[in-house]
């Protein structure tokens, strides 16, 4: 579940999501991106080793890699939001950092 979420992520740069999941969420993508800013074969070797979607790993590496590439960390935002209507649960918006 969270594979899919840190890949939702990438693919669309802003997800909605429950507060503990975008925690969890965050570390993974950083990670992710960080590898793409190397962009070495071995880099994506393990990138596709956490996210196992090719799609993702090549936006990663052509495009948030050099994105990011002056920037040492803190890659992604949590902005908290009104609780879910169902159940209550504490909601937030995970985005990327422009």
């Amino acid at each position: 579940m969270y594979r899919n979420l840190a890949a939702e992520l990438l693919t669309h740069e802003r997800i909605v999501t429950t507060e503990a999941k975008a925690k969890e969420v965050r570390g993974m993508a950083e990670k992710v991106i960080t590898l793409g800013k190397d962009g070495t074969v071995h880099a994506r070797r393990q990138a596709l080793a956490m996210l196992s979607n090719k799609k993702v790993i090549q936006k990663v590496f052509d495009e948030l890699g050099p994105r990011y590439a002056s920037r040492n960390g803190g890659y992604t935002r949590i902005l908290k939001t009104k609780p879910r209507v169902g159940d209550g649960a504490p909601m937030a918006i995970l985005e990327l950092v422009k």
